[in-house]
């Protein structure tokens, strides 16, 4: 079994009891890895947009046992402690390690997304939350017009909500 599967049964055992929350990490997972590959994605990208869609919300955990919130600010703060002792146990070498922490640390924020592996994150994640939140056509087409970059994620969305 490859490190990626490990990752994922990690996942499901850190979050064991909570279906959404499994469920959520998993979709975001799935379009995430289409759209890398749709993107055109280079291995090593690929595994770093994988391994990042998988522990993306990892600190949501902490952030309600220390603060009684799951806020995305909160979940950026205590996420990559989290994620880096999850991917460093599967040997993920360090430079991939940083770079999943830095996602995690950023996946709330959509300013300066510096690199097609953030912008793909956070698309994924989007497209998972206006579903799960029931989100109203207004939102959607906000979140079309100001969040969605890549032509992968621009058109899942507009098929996805009919846009």
């Amino acid at each position: 079994m490859e490190r990626k599967e490990k990752l994922f049964l990690e996942m499901i055992s850190y979050y064991g009891g909570d279906p959404c929350r499994l469920q959520h990490f998993t979709k975001v997972h799935a379009y995430a890895r289409l759209m890398g590959i749709m993107e055109s994605l280079t291995e090593k990208e690929q595994e770093i947009l994988e391994a990042a869609a998988y522990v993306h919300d990892v600190g949501i955990k902490a952030a309600e046992e220390k603060f009684g919130s799951s806020n995305g600010k909160l979940q950026e703060q205590e996420g990559p402690a989290v994620a880096k002792e999850m991917l460093e146990e599967l040997g993920y070498e360090p430079d991939i390690v940083e770079r999943v922490c830095y996602l995690v640390a950023h996946h709330h924020t959509y300013t300066n997304m510096d690199g097609m592996d953030y912008q793909i994150l956070v698309e994924a994640d989007f497209l998972v939350n206006l579903y799960e939140d029931h989100s109203s056509k207004e939102s959607i087409l906000h979140a079309y017009d100001k969040i969605f970059r890549t032509e992968s994620g621009r058109q899942i969305c507009r098929d996805m909500f009919a846009l």
